[in-house]
């Protein structure tokens, strides 16, 4: 599936790239996203959030490696989140710009995945033993070991430290559901990537205006080497709705193919879908 995207412009080839690197880097993925909402963004741009990352990463003590979990998130709080006021509020999840990585280092607010990246970054850069934790709701960052001594602090509150309770309590105001202790465990980058495009898709899909959006996020979710397989008709739905009946029509066709030897039931209906989609072009 990958290929009937990758070609289609040269952000998109690196995007699919960097993905398949076997240690994909996590802020290029994220710029490269926030490349494809500008619909393109100079060298310039992306090189300057890099040396950005790099600045910030500069200005924290050199603890060392004896250093504790606690004093790692202590310094990273006091930086980002005293110093130099990166933090979330309710009304950033109403933002697109939220969700850009090249935006939030500039505004210093952003969801909680996309501090936790700036987190992430400036942490590794620095030295620090640091990892995403993919919380159900609610983006969280861990110091330390993630199956032995850690610490988790929050970088959307400016960086509070967490213990796993205060992270149960979290989720369980966010989501009403409970935590096992795989939650904690660390988030890969392109885990990290796939969920911030779901995001995307999220804040497009309830603007129905920006359904372009909505189009490219699913467009680069499925660049990605895993990603879920409905997707595709996802994608085929939006090319409907925004007025290319015979290729939407074509990848519901191929959709229903890949999922009728399990799911006969869904895939006569995804059929009728594009039979009904197909009578729009007369």
């Amino acid at each position: 599936m990958a290929g009937m995207y990758d070609e289609t412009t040269d952000r998109r080839r690196c995007f699919a790239a960097e993905a398949r690197e076997d240690r994909p880097d996590l802020a290029h993925l994220c710029l490269l996203i926030s490349a494809e909402a500008a619909g393109g963004l100079p060298e310039a741009d992306l090189d300057a959030a890099q040396i950005e990352l790099d600045r910030l990463a500069g200005l924290l003590p050199a603890l060392g490696r004896a250093a504790e979990p606690r004093q790692w998130a202590d310094a990273l709080a006091r930086l980002l989140g005293d110093r130099c006021g990166f933090h979330g509020t309710p009304a950033e999840y109403r933002r697109l710009e939220s969700s850009l990585l090249h935006e939030v280092l500039q505004r210093r607010r952003g969801l909680p995945i996309l501090l936790s990246v700036v987190w992430l970054e400036v942490a590794r850069r620095a030295g620090a033993p640091v990892y995403g934790v993919a919380l159900p709701g609610h983006f969280v960052v861990g110091f330390g070991d993630p199956w032995g001594r850690h610490v988790l602090a929050d970088p959307f509150d400016g960086g509070r430290v967490l213990s796993e309770d205060d992270a149960r309590l979290l989720v369980a105001g966010a989501t009403g559901t409970p935590l096992d202790a795989a939650a904690f465990s660390p988030a890969e980058p392109l885990e990290i990537v796939l969920r911030m495009l779901n995001n995307i898709r999220a804040w497009a899909a309830a603007r129905p205006e920006r359904s372009d959006v909505q189009l490219w996020a699913v467009e680069l979710s499925l660049l990605l080497p895993t990603h879920p397989a409905r997707l595709r008709y996802e994608r085929a739905e939006l090319l409907v709705e925004r007025g290319d009946f015979a290729r939407g029509a074509r990848e519901m066709e191929e959709y229903a193919e890949v999922i009728a030897p399990v799911e006969p039931a869904a895939a006569e209906s995804v059929r009728h879908r594009a039979l009904a989609a197909r009578a729009m072009l007369n």
